[in-house]
């Protein structure tokens, strides 16, 4: 079958332990960078870019970065919203604070600040887990909601509390936030961003910090006995996850909405990313995308579903059936399979190779 590996001779420990061992994963892999470099900027209308891919590409990484706490370190939090918002008002207290600061820079000194602040509230994770470390987490995100709105500074003393995100040239005139950025420009800026931080991330789970986090997922006092500490480990995971959470809140403000409000990351942005990794895979970095996949692109199908049936609905129907619809395919699909879509995909993969063997 065409998913055979039969024949890859692999001649040294590096190329075992590659990233993408297989021949077949490294062509689909570069196929699927150049449909997202090349085809999609070149036939991609305005609204795909604006309205469906970024918003995707933002998702999947709040939702990589919740992955690598949840599904692989096996730590709960509903504080993921709090943590985008960190990172969208620092980004823009530095370029408003620093007007010639590079927007590159800003976004990795925004990450750091959220890291920090992440490291700050995942201290009760070296006492508590399980329900009760969700619940302190629960509380950081209303915390920090609170706080956004209850000082005028960081919004710089705003009378609306709503403020526009200042626009950034990434280099020269090509600018990837504000009026003046080109949708392409800003859908290239933002899937570099992503691949890159999904690279690294593979190679954390990897090596020796994914298997610490996998060692203190399953059986954290197992982990310490040969060696593994508790207390860096998991301050360690909460430090990147809040790391890439915080990108990606302060990409979310400045390139898709072009405005910094903490309004856009109540509890309900908690639990949508929360949704993403259970549907799309714990412990998976494909399962973060296939997660952020499923929630941007199901609401747009099944609002145009009845219009390319011949239905005409009232807006508020279609709304709530939207979410009826919605909530039956969520439970379905952990019904079908609990591990997630990436898990599915697995299967399939293995099937292939087996293939017309039984299985």
């Amino acid at each position: 079958m065409i998913y055979r590996e039969v024949g890859q001779f692999k001649a040294s420990y590096a190329a075992d332990q590659a990233i993408f061992p297989i021949r077949q994963d490294r062509w689909l892999i570069l196929a699927a960078l150049a449909v997202a470099y090349l085809v999609i900027p070149a036939m991609g209308s305005e609204y795909w870019l604006l309205t469906i891919m970024i918003p995707f590409l933002v998702y999947a990484l709040a939702a990589l970065g919740l992955n690598l706490l949840t599904g692989y370190a096996g730590q709960v939090s509903l504080g993921t919203g709090g943590f985008m918002a960190v990172g969208a008002f620092a980004t823009y207290k530095l370029t408003t604070s620093y007007p010639g600061l590079n927007i590159v820079l800003a976004l990795i000194l925004a990450g750091t600040m959220t890291a920090l602040v992440g490291m700050v509230f995942g201290f009760p994770s070296l006492r508590i887990k399980g329900f009760y470390l969700a619940v302190a987490t629960l509380a950081s995100q209303f915390f920090l909601i609170w706080m956004f709105n209850k000082f005028p500074w960081f919004y710089n003393y705003s009378a609306s509390g709503v403020i526009s995100a200042p626009p950034r040239a990434l280099f020269g005139r090509v600018y990837v936030t504000g009026a003046e950025a080109d949708p392409r420009a800003k859908y290239l800026f933002v899937l570099t961003v992503v691949v890159l931080l999904a690279l690294a991330a593979k190679g954390f789970v990897r090596g020796r910090v994914g298997r610490a986090w996998m060692a203190i997922r399953d059986m954290d006092v197992a982990a310490e006995i040969i060696g593994i500490r508790p207390l860096r480990t998991k301050l360690l995971a909460f430090a990147l996850s809040s790391f890439y959470c915080g990108i990606a809140g302060a990409m979310w403000a400045f390139i898709y909405t072009s405005a910094v409000e903490a309004s856009a990351f109540e509890i309900d942005r908690s639990f949508q990313i929360l949704f993403m990794i259970i549907i799309g895979g714990l412990g998976s970095i494909l399962g973060s995308f296939l997660g952020a996949a499923f929630i941007v692109l199901l609401p747009i199908f099944l609002d145009n579903a009845p219009r390319l049936a011949g239905f005409d609905m009232p807006v508020n129907l279609v709304t709530n059936l939207q979410s009826m619809i919605f909530g039956a395919l969520i439970v379905f699909f952990l019904i079908v399979e609990p591990r997630g879509l990436a898990r599915l995909w697995q299967i399939g993969k293995e099937k292939l190779r087996l293939w017309p063997f039984p299985h």
